[in-house]
């Protein structure tokens, strides 16, 4: 009885430690924005894999199931970190952008380990469920009212000056936090229909709220990747036909009901801008400005090391080499980080086009071109 109580006490501490490393990640930005440091954007990239390192030497789960899963986890990160390490080792970049190339990559994973290594209590799991459900209508409901202070004059559009592109609930004033706040938005909503025990007015009030957001902030590309994955998810149904009808009916109806809205409702016209076929075709603008990192990363190949390593962590267009090291400059630059001209060229395409500057669906400095380009 005694053990059970300690483990139960072992749980429940473990899961308010990763809780609390998640809220560092998950208020960064707007925590930055209220007058803190610079630094607590980091903040998580420390605190989130320390947390989960203590979960996984400590915890007391004996389920075959979860031991495998974690070892699965930590040999794909132990793996990961050889690839990031040799890609370093062979461009000379420097030890900070292993560092923060590596946590940037793989700290969702360090931290879903420690989830899958701890063995949950009903109440620890029930109390880490309750946090995440309230920092997310959290989220949304500060995205909401950012539109409503946005138009109201209360706020003032910063950067671009585009009202939708400030609508960024907790991830406010970041580059394309319009578009990560609505991603977040629309997979909790997700989540919410998936859940059986939460109430039917939750269910239907919270993907409501998040479409909202989703079509104030404008973020086109979330709409348009959550249509791509939920089509490549009916792929995965064919051998079941009975899942296969009921999404495919489903998609049909959700992409029908968003073609007759795009045309008749006021709020959803702004869907229409990019509706251009012209623009994505072979020679098409949108499609030659999106693939260009990828000629300018081919361009700086000079061995075929650079096709199995890339060019270095941090040095093409990934979030650090895109973002990160020109943003936090003075803090970076005195730690030793190495930049490579091929992630200022990716800017310099986007610029340069007629589309660039306009959306961020544009943007050449996409993730998976920025994997590649830094680790091959």
């Amino acid at each position: 009885m005694r053990s059970l109580e300690k483990n139960k006490k072992h749980s429940i501490k473990s899961s308010t430690l990763l809780l609390l490393g998640f809220a560092t990640a998950f208020f960064s930005r707007v925590v930055d924005t209220a007058g803190a440091p610079a630094t607590v954007n980091f903040a998580h990239l420390a605190l989130i894999p320390l947390a989960s390192i203590y979960v996984i030497t400590t915890a007391r789960t004996k389920r075959l199931k979860q031991v495998r899963s974690a070892q699965a986890l930590l040999f794909s990160l132990l793996l990961f970190l050889f690839s990031i390490t040799a890609s370093a080792l062979l461009n000379k970049a420097g030890l900070i952008n292993v560092v923060l190339s590596y946590l940037l990559w793989v700290e969702a994973y360090i931290f879903l380990c420690a989830l899958v290594s701890l063995p949950f209590s009903p109440e620890g799991l029930a109390r880490l469920k309750i946090w995440v459900l309230r920092f997310s209508i959290f989220h949304i409901g500060l995205a909401l009212l950012q539109k409503v202070l946005l138009e109201a004059g209360v706020m003032r559009a910063t950067k671009m000056g585009i009202l939708q592109d400030n609508i960024q609930g907790v991830f406010y004033l970041s580059g394309g936090g319009h578009v990560i706040g609505a991603s977040v938005s629309i997979i909790f909503a997700i989540y919410c229909l998936s859940q059986a025990k939460l109430s039917l007015p939750f269910k239907v009030i919270v993907p409501i709220a998040a479409i909202a957001q989703l079509v104030v902030a404008d973020a086109k590309q979330v709409l348009f990747v959550a249509f791509v994955a939920w089509f490549l998810l009916i792929l995965t149904k064919v051998g079941d036909l009975k899942k296969l009808l009921m999404y495919g009916v489903i998609a049909a109806v959700s992409v029908g009901a968003l073609m007759w809205c795009m045309d008749h409702v006021d709020a959803f016209r702004g869907f229409n801008t990019w509706v251009r076929p012209e623009i994505y075709g072979p020679e098409g603008e949108a499609r030659l400005v999106k693939l260009s990192s990828i000629g300018i990363i081919q361009s700086y190949h000079e061995n075929p090391f650079h096709w199995l390593f890339g060019l270095g962590p941090g040095h093409t267009g990934d979030r650090l080499g895109g973002w990160m090291i020109v943003k936090y400059q003075s803090l970076l630059a005195p730690l030793g980080v190495t930049a490579h001209p091929a992630s200022q060229q990716a800017w310099d395409a986007f610029y340069a086009s007629r589309l660039g500057g306009k959306s961020s669906m544009f943007s050449p400095l996409l993730v998976c071109a920025g994997m590649w380009g830094d680790l091959g």
